[in-house]
């Protein structure tokens, strides 16, 4: 799935650059430096995320963000401001705002800001990481709750040490087999693998 986000920003080079850092990461973005125009945008297509500055001379964000939420009250908003105040922190939080983020930012915490965003609403670029992520990390919880050692899972699964290593680690694919040998030796219900997803 393509996730598109709407950058709202009343200076052109902040939308430059954070269409730069979000497009890298593999999203398709589109930017306004019209805060009035964000909801016909919105009309317009799907978008999964807005971006949303708070200090714009037509229009604060905070006004803008409650005119997004009287037209969808479900899609990701991130609040950037340069000057952040208990006051807008507030508002941005009662009108639903997914995050709160100080600019300027580093591009790491900006794109982990909007993972997180995405994430709430179970959005994800790669669902398919996102899976074999969360198959790793039970594998890993329930053999170390268990006192188990790679080793000895492989002992009980007959998979090689160096297997078992790469499922944890997300950076393996399972068969069918495999995830039905590594739940029978720790005692899981095959659908317990899959932890939260």
């Amino acid at each position: 799935m393509q996730i598109r986000i709407l950058v709202v920003d009343d200076e052109q080079d902040n939308c430059d650059y954070l269409k730069l850092v979000l497009t890298r990461e593999g999203y398709e973005v589109v930017t306004t430096t019209d805060p009035t125009q964000t909801v016909d945008i919105l009309r317009g297509s799907d978008f999964h995320l807005v971006i949303l500055d708070m200090m714009m001379p037509q229009m604060s964000g905070t006004e803008v963000l409650e005119l997004i939420r009287k037209y969808d009250t479900d899609i990701a908003v991130i609040v950037a401001t340069a000057y952040p105040t208990v006051d807008t922190a507030v508002a941005s939080l009662k009108a639903q705002a997914s995050d709160y983020v100080k600019k300027p930012m580093e591009p790491e915490q900006f794109t982990a800001a909007v993972r997180n965003a995405l994430q709430k609403k179970g959005l994800s670029q790669d669902p398919e990481a996102d899976l074999h992520r969360a198959i790793g990390r039970t594998i890993r919880d329930a053999r170390k709750t268990q006192e188990l050692t790679l080793k000895q899972l492989a002992r009980r699964t007959g998979l090689s040490v160096s297997l078992l290593s790469q499922i944890e680690r997300a950076e393996s694919s399972a068969s069918i087999s495999s995830l039905y040998k590594i739940a029978s030796a720790l005692q899981l219900r095959m659908g317990e693998l899959f932890g939260d997803t």
